[in-house]
């Protein structure tokens, strides 16, 4: 299998491809049977996972933070639901496991309690798997629990298999099979292609994930050198010579410095380049993804479009704001110990601007975008650059 990294692969929600697409391509070929050992790689060699340097201990290996790389499914996270077994004592019933196939690396120790509250915990094993242990009470609902992959070869084994053998072809994986000669040209059997950049870009941004804006850095840039050429592209973008330092793709990291007036200039000057049309349109409205919040107080969805950049001593929020007179470039800046209470005095600020405004429109004239206000360090999204389509084969 050749991965590439691409952030919507084998995710619950159907909105991106599938290992099984792959899958049904083999089979409507005529192949009925794979012999040897699953052998991974990328366009460019092997393929690894890994934590970006830039990110500390803390986050590595929590539900926002998972491995990165070209093996990715699911997003990196394995989804476990349960529901009460039939009495107190009895195990717990597995209802469903994502992505479809990592059922068989799930052990389940949980058992069922009285009363409603659970206390359930999915717990990786050093074999790459996973045991769900706690308990569930009687009168609960059904519960979700998630964790994420420490080795997502193991998981992409797993979903593989459960991949081909839906499709009707057996996979015998302990048959020997010779290596290649080296000057053997490989052939493309089948081929899944990830979503358009706008289409990941968009959902990346609304979600804040973390794990996708990495994913489209190291797509852009490589895995080496990927941040220094992001600084470079935004240095280039905004005529400046300093006020941005990026050390990683999601702004995890409180390395990521950005001055307020760079925030602004890019804002500014991105959308007048061709790589840069309705580059608006990519960041979250008001009232969806990360402002969700920022659903009351103002005429509709889409008077504001921004990115919000939170730590646990920072928010910020940077974007556009639609009015009568024109669109303000806002960017706001908190470095503090009370990033929650400081994220609700921006919503009042944005609230209060924006009560009569105007939605944004596509293909807005830049000569309408109006430096108004600014702000600091925020997740720094790669969505300008632009990624290969093929994403597995």
């Amino acid at each position: 299998l050749e991965l590439n990294g691409d952030p919507s692969l084998e995710r619950e929600s159907g909105a991106g491809p599938m290992l099984y697409d792959l899958a049904m391509q083999l089979a409507s070929t005529g192949v009925r049977k794979l012999r040897g050992p699953l052998v991974v790689q990328t366009a460019d060699g092997p393929a690894s996972d890994v934590y970006p340097a830039a990110w500390s201990r803390h986050h590595r290996g929590r539900t926002f933070a998972p491995l990165i790389g070209p093996i990715t499914l699911n997003e990196n996270l394995v989804w476990v639901t349960v529901a009460p077994g039939s009495r107190a004592g009895a195990r717990v019933r597995v209802l469903d496991v994502l992505p479809a196939g990592a059922s068989r690396l799930v052990s389940v120790s949980a058992t069922t309690r009285r009363g409603r509250r659970s206390r359930l915990a999915l717990r990786g094993r050093s074999d790459g798997g996973w045991v769900l242990t706690g308990t569930i009470g009687t009168g609960a609902h059904p519960r979700s629990v998630g964790a994420v992959v420490n080795q997502p070869k193991v998981l992409l084994d797993a979903v593989w298999a459960h991949a081909l053998a839906r499709a009707g072809i057996t996979w015998d994986r302990a048959a020997y099979t010779a290596a290649p000669a080296p000057e053997a040209t490989p052939r493309a059997l089948a081929e899944v292609s990830s979503p358009t950049l706008d289409s990941l870009a968009s959902e990346i941004n609304r979600r804040s994930l973390n794990y996708g804006a990495e994913l489209l850095l190291q797509w852009a840039g490589g895995r080496e050198t990927a941040p220094e050429r992001l600084t470079a592209h935004v240095l280039e973008i905004t005529g400046q010579q300093s006020g941005v330092e990026l050390v990683d793709g999601s702004g995890l990291s409180y390395d990521d410095r950005v001055t307020p007036n760079t925030f602004i200039a890019y804002l500014a000057k991105f959308p007048e380049t061709p790589e840069g049309r309705n580059f608006p349109q990519l960041l979250p409205a008001n009232g969806t993804g990360t402002l969700r919040r920022l659903h009351s107080g103002l005429p509709g969805e889409g008077v504001v479009r921004a990115k919000t950049g939170t730590l646990g001593q920072v928010a910020n929020v940077v974007g556009y704001l639609g009015r009568p007179d024109g669109v303000l470039l806002v960017a706001l800046m908190y470095n503090g110990p009370r990033p929650w209470a400081a994220r609700q005095e921006e919503w009042t600020l944005l609230r209060m601007l924006g009560a009569h405004g105007v939605v944004i429109p596509s293909d807005s004239v830049p000569d309408d975008l109006v430096p108004h206000l600014g702000g600091e360090e925020s997740d720094t999204s790669a969505a300008p650059l632009t990624p290969p389509d093929s994403a597995a084969r």
